[in-house]
């Protein structure tokens, strides 16, 4: 059991906390679900990219999945070999994918025609060779949050099928690239197993008819997405995942690339925020926290639901209230109409489920620091990022000063 109230007073709030042995589990379980075959867990690197956290995963074995060479860097420095490193997004800079070929990394996964040109002619400057996927879109819908869609037509990720043909053989007839995998990734927080089955039967009919005019590929990288339980959600066993992605391959020798982040970090994850005080507007009560949207931006991005539990020593009847922090903003909340007890300042609320997309899509809004970070591993915490302090928020700034 975490001790909240003992890591609020050392470490103050608010504060992240993330447990590592939980990370652990979910990726032993994640990777003993495909042993029949050879894979690659590439660890999302956006759903959390603290050092450790990306350390931590590389020490068990794992790969990077990057959306900038941000991140891509970040893979390094935690011990990734380049051979289990991946470069996808859409918007990739020149500059990016020079790097990402000098890096000499496992293939930069492709999001358009217009793309493949700047690979090719770039890797043709450097005289090298670039290994690449191609982002496939199945048109299948995920059945999740219409944000974190994104194997629609409607939405700005990969290619129809006709075009990744098309992208395939002028690959294949390039000095300069090496078309190596091919890719798709639905969306995120998927709980229904069919349309992740749909899209992998649709991707391996592709793999084979490529076969076919003799394009031979080597990885087949079905993304991430696997969705995890915030409130009442009926989530997918992973075993079964697996199985319906390798039901698909028959007579494909692949190795399948998975791309896990939410699932292998978001319930490791704790927002720990303390109550400032309550406050009345008419029929309306809110509780007041020292946490806020630049925090934790979910609940005001997506409306996203975040179990909340409270730390304090009231057990009196409970009471619906908005939780809310001080940001200047009406958008500013982590929940509305949520049954707490009666609180006092100083107690504390658990914000669970924050392991994902948390702390890396914090911001500085208001002159705000953003909060410290903490590992937990065999009981013992730890410091994996500091406080931010005014001086942080202004050193990029003193020297343009008039």
């Amino acid at each position: 059991m975490i001790n909240f109230k003992e890591l609020a007073g050392e470490y103050k709030t608010p504060l992240y906390i993330y447990d590592l042995d939980y990370m652990s589990a979910q990726y032993h379980e994640l990777k003993a679900a495909f042993k029949g075959r050879k894979s690659i867990m590439a660890y999302a690197v956006k759903a959390n990219s603290n050092l450790s956290v990306v350390k931590h995963f590389a020490d068990l074995g794992s790969g990077a999945d990057c959306v900038s060479i941000g991140e891509v860097r970040r893979a390094f420095l935690a011990g990734i070999p380049s051979y289990k490193i991946i470069f996808s997004g859409v918007g990739k800079t020149d500059d990016e994918i020079r790097e990402a070929i000098e890096k000499d990394i496992l293939y930069i996964n492709v999001e358009s025609e217009a793309e493949l040109g700047r690979v090719e002619l770039i890797a043709k400057e450097l005289n090298s060779t670039c290994r690449i996927s191609i982002r496939v879109n199945p048109n299948i819908d995920p059945k999740t949050h219409p944000y974190i869609s994104t194997g629609l037509h409607d939405n700005k990720f990969g290619v129809d099928l006709n075009s990744a043909k098309r992208m395939y053989i002028f690959a294949n007839n390039s000095e300069h690239l090496d078309p190596v995998g091919i890719h798709f990734h639905i969306g995120s927080q998927l709980t229904e197993l069919k349309p992740i089955y749909e899209s992998a039967e649709i991707v391996a009919d592709l793999v084979r008819s490529l076969q076919n005019i003799k394009i031979e590929l080597k990885f087949f990288d079905i993304g991430g997405g696997l969705g995890v339980k915030y409130d009442d959600e009926v989530t997918i066993n992973p075993y079964d995942y697996a199985q319906a992605i390798l039901g698909t391959l028959k007579g494909l020798d692949l190795t399948v690339v998975c791309e896990p982040g939410r699932f292998l970090t978001a319930n490791a994850g704790y927002f720990l925020t303390k109550v400032l005080y309550e406050k009345q507007n008419g029929d309306k009560k809110f509780v007041v926290v020292d946490g806020a949207m630049n925090d934790l931006l979910r609940p005001a991005l997506y409306g996203a639901y975040h179990k909340i539990e409270a730390i304090t020593e009231n057990t009196a009847e409970m009471q619906k209230v908005d939780i809310v922090g001080p940001v200047c903003e009406s958008g500013d909340f982590f929940a509305k109409n949520y049954l707490l007890p009666k609180l006092e300042h100083n107690d504390l609320l658990v914000i669970h489920s924050a392991g994902s997309y948390g702390f890396g899509m914090g911001s500085n809004y208001n002159t705000r620091g953003r909060s410290a970070e903490i590992a937990i591993k065999e009981g013992k915490a730890r410091v994996i990022r500091k406080r931010e302090t005014f001086d942080d928020l202004v050193a990029l700034e003193l020297e343009f000063l008039d």
